[in-house]
C-alpha cells in the first residue's frame, strides 16, 4: 500500500499548484523517507498500536509505520489529521485498505491544533508536519500554548502537540527544518522537547531540497526520534547526502555533546564527527565578561531613503553594507556597489551611526554552499581616517564595547578567533541554517582577554595573516 500512496503522490504533486502547497506548508514524504523515518522506531509494540498522523496528507508515513509492524495490523488504531479535504479524500482510500485487514482507522478532517487535546492516548506517530510560520496573535499560537508550548512555526507546534499525545513510552519520529537547534525563537521549543522527552537519534540531511527534491524548499532538515518520558541516554546521529541513504553513516555520542551542561539556551548540537573541534582548547569566557558586545547594524536603509548616497561628500558618514566586506577584507567606498557608500550626517541619522573605530563586522546570512558560515571582517578606523561617524547596516551583525570601538589589539585577537577553522566547525554543530544570529554568537565562549590582546599584537605584527596562521595559534592553546 505504501507503494500506492507514493504513485498518487506524484500524481497530486504534479496537479497542485506551488501556491497551495505554500498556503498550507504543505510538502509531501516520498516513500523512501517515510520507510526510513518508520524504521527508526525502536522495539516492537507491546499491546495496541496506536498510531497519531498530524497532517497526514496521502498518508504515506501511516503506511510506513502499519507495513514496520505488518503483525500488529490487526490491532493497530490509526488517528490521522488532515486539512486539505481534496488530500483527505485520497487518505480515506488509502488508510481504508489497512482498516480491510482489520485496522481501526479514525480520518480527521480539520486542524490538527484545533481539533486535537493533550491526552496521551498513543504509542506511534511519524509525521512531516507543515512547515509555516506563525504570528504571536494568531490563532494557530493560541491552540499550541494549550499543549504547553510558545513556539513561531507550525513545524515544532506539531512536534509539541504531538508528544504531548503520547502515553509513557511511546515514540515520535519527525522530520523537520533544523532552524529549531538554535536561536532564541525555538529556545521555548527546545526546552519543551528537553522536559518531555529523550532524544534517541537524528539524522541529518544535506538540505530540505535533497529530502524533498519535488519541491523548491532550500531549508536544511533533518529526522529525530524521540521519546516521551524516555530515558535519555547516548544518542545516535546518522547523516545522508540525500533520500537514496546510499551512503548513510551513523556515530554515538554522549548526550552532553548534543546538549551541553549548564547551556542556558540549550542549543541542540549534530556535530559531523566525534570531537568538537574546540574541545581541549579551554575557552570558557563570556562574550561580557570581555567587555564586549554584538548586535545588528542599526541602519536600516528604507527609513533612511533620502539620507543615502552613492558616494561619500560632504556632510556624510561611510555606510557600510555586506557588499563592502569581501572575506576578511573591507573595500569602501566601492564605486561598482549596487548600494549607497555614504549616509548624510544630520538629526534624524546621527543616532544610528557610531563612532568611528575598529569593530568587528560580520554578515548576518550566508549561503549554504559557502564553505565557511562565519566570516569576520575588520572595520578598522584608519580604513576610514577623516570620518567621526560610521554607518553599519542591517544586515550586519557587528562586535563593539558598549556601542564604542574596541581596543585594537583586543578587535585583532577576536578577529583571529572568530576567523579560525574551529570556531566555524564548532558553529557548524547546532547550527544548520544560513543565518548566523547575534544570539549564537554571544553563547559561544571565548579566550580571555590577556589570549585575545595577545593574538592581537601577534596578528598586527604578521605580515601574512592567513588561514594556516591563525588555526595554528588557537591551536596552541592545547599544548
Amino acid at each position: 500500500m505504501l507503494e500506492d500512496a507514493e504513485a498518487l503522490r506524484k500524481t497530486v504533486h504534479k496537479a497542485t499548484a506551488r501556491s497551495h502547497k505554500s498556503t498550507l506548508g504543505q510538502f509531501m514524504t516520498n516513500a523512501r523517507v517515510a520507510k526510513f523515518m518508520a524504521g527508526l522506531f525502536r522495539g516492537d509494540p507491546v499491546g495496541e498500536l496506536r498510531i497519531l498522523d498530524p497532517g497526514a496528507g496521502l498518508g504515506a508515513l501511516s503506511c510506513a509505520v502499519l507495513e514496520r509492524f505488518p503483525e500488529q495490523i490487526q490491532n493497530a488504531a490509526v488517528e490521522a489529521w488532515e486539512l486539505d479535504d481534496r488530500l483527505a479524500r485520497h487518505l480515506d482510500v488509502t488508510l481504508g485498505k489497512y482498516a480491510a485487514l482489520g485496522a481501526t482507522v479514525r480520518v480527521q478532517r480539520g486542524d490538527f491544533l484545533e481539533g486535537s487535546e493533550a491526552v496521551p492516548n498513543f504509542t506511534h506517530c511519524c509525521m512531516n508536519p507543515p512547515y509555516k510560520k506563525i504570528n504571536t496573535g494568531s490563532s494557530a499560537r493560541s491552540h499550541a500554548r494549550r499543549f504547553g508550548v510558545e513556539t513561531v512555526n507550525l513545524y515544532s507546534a506539531f512536534v509539541a502537540a504531538a508528544l504531548a499525545q503520547m502515553k509513557s513510552g511511546g515514540q515520535v519520529v519527525a522530520i523537520i527544518p533544523r532552524s529549531f537547534a538554535n536561536g532564541p525563537y525555538y529556545k521555548p521549543f527546545r526546552e519543551f522537547v528537553l522536559a518531555h522527552a529523550a532524544i534517541h537519534h537524528i539524522h541529518i540531511f544535506e538540505s530540505r531540497q535533497k529530502a524533498f527534491s519535488d519541491d523548491d524548499v532550500l531549508q536544511e532538515n533533518v529526522i529525530l526520534l524521540l521519546e516521551r518520558g524516555g530515558v535519555q541516554g547516548d544518542v545516535t546521529l546518522s547523516k545522508s547526502s540525500d533520500d537514496t541513504f546510499e551512503d548513510l553513516e551513523e556515530r554515538q555520542f554522549e548526550f552532553r555533546e548534543i546538549v551541553q551542561v549548564r547551556d542556558p539556551e540549550s542549543f541542540i548540537h549534530m556535530p559531523s564527527n566525534s570531537l568538537d573541534p574546540l574541545a581541549g582548547l579551554g575557552f570558557s569566557t563570556a562574550l561580557a565578561e570581555l567587555g564586549i558586545s554584538v548586535s545588528t547594524g542599526p541602519v536600516v536603509d528604507f527609513r533612511h531613503r533620502g539620507d543615502l548616497r552613492a558616494m561619500p561628500e560632504t556632510g556624510t558618514a561611510p555606510l557600510l553594507y555586506a557588499q563592502h566586506f569581501r572575506g576578511k577584507e573591507m573595500r569602501w567606498p566601492d564605486p561598482d556597489a549596487k548600494k549607497p557608500n555614504a549616509i548624510a550626517v544630520n538629526d534624524e541619522t546621527r543616532r544610528w551611526l557610531l563612532p568611528a573605530g575598529s569593530y568587528l563586522v560580520l554578515r548576518r546570512f550566508s549561503s549554504k554552499e559557502e564553505k565557511r558560515r562565519l566570516v569576520a571582517s575588520m572595520l578598522d578606523g584608519s580604513h576610514l581616517s577623516g570620518y567621526e561617524l560610521v554607518g553599519i547596516e542591517n544586515h550586519l551583525n557587528f562586535f563593539h564595547a558598549a556601542k564604542q570601538p574596541i581596543p585594537s589589539d583586543l578587535a585583532w585577537g577576536l578577529f583571529v578567533y572568530l576567523n579560525c577553522t574551529q570556531l566555524d566547525e564548532h558553529l557548524r554543530r547546532f547550527s544548520g541554517h544560513t543565518q548566523v544570529n547575534a544570539t549564537d554568537l554571544r553563547n559561544i565562549r571565548y579566550p580571555n582577554r590577556e589570549t585575545l590582546e595577545q593574538w592581537g599584537k601577534w596578528a598586527r605584527g604578521v605580515e601574512s595573516l592567513d588561514q594556516a596562521r591563525m588555526d595554528a595559534k588557537v591551536g596552541e592553546s592545547a599544548q
